[in-house]
């Protein structure tokens, strides 16, 4: 079934190693967990395709010799089956995988999506499990992130939940949480350093710079005070006002 991304005991290639592969990043390192879905993801599926099962053949069996009947009850069979294989190429093909920088979620049997969410977006883990889920061994994540809503909200039918939850919430929360970068893991650039001043010279003095390397302006010059009117030409203008 899977759980933390282990290989099997008898040496077998899992499934979940070839999207791995193909999908995981060549900074990110091998992945944290790696599994399907639990198989009672298949209950309600096989619950649908029951009753049309019985009554297909119900159909080919009621007259053998009737071929309208038996044909019906030959597509319905056709049809069921095909559905139920449809599920179970579903179930097979759905992958969960987390890394130390992404949790990724590939779907598809002909035409393969994967949807991605970064860890460094992640502000919160949401784990539920039911009491048929704490029967037979699974329970669902729900993921809070900031911005919109995200392709991978949800997942549900996670098979050894409690197992994943605390591997997932230490790579999030713990100690050897998810590696710095940015979403495509690419390595978060350095911060920038303080411009250097250029060497004081004589004909302009050195600036005040500040504690963080920034340069200070210099203090504006006073403005040069106004001469005072003399009594002879401040006498002239009065009397020209009073002619």
């Amino acid at each position: 079934m899977g759980g933390p991304a282990t290989p099997p005991p008898d040496g077998r290639r899992p499934r979940w190693s070839k999207d791995a592969e193909k999908y995981l990043l060549e900074h990110e390192k091998p992945p944290v967990v790696a599994t399907r879905r639990h198989w009672a993801v298949l209950i309600v599926p096989a619950a649908k395709a029951l009753p049309t099962l019985a009554v297909s053949l119900w159909l080919m069996v009621l007259d053998p010799e009737n071929r309208v009947t038996a044909s019906v009850g030959l597509i319905v069979l056709v049809g069921a089956l095909g559905y139920l294989a449809l599920r179970v190429g579903e179930w097979w093909m759905r992958h969960f995988i987390v890394t130390n920088r992404r949790v990724l979620l590939t779907t598809g049997i002909i035409v393969r999506t994967v949807a991605l969410l970064p860890l460094r977006r992640i502000t919160d883990l949401t784990y539920k499990e039911t009491p048929f889920g704490q029967l037979l061994g699974y329970g669902t994540f729900r993921f809070e992130s900031a911005g919109q809503q995200q392709a991978l909200s949800e997942i549900t039918y996670l098979p050894r939940a409690g197992v994943l939850y605390r591997d997932v919430s230490d790579l999030l929360f713990g100690d050897n949480g998810a590696d710095k970068g940015d979403d495509e893991g690419e390595a978060e650039p350095s911060p920038r350093q303080p411009r250097r001043l250029p060497p004081p010279s004589p004909d302009r003095p050195a600036a005040q710079t500040a504690t963080d390397g920034r340069r200070d302006t210099q203090p504006i010059p006073p403005l040069p005070s106004r001469r005072p009117r003399s009594a002879k030409v401040a006498g002239q203008r009065v009397r020209q006002a009073g002619r």
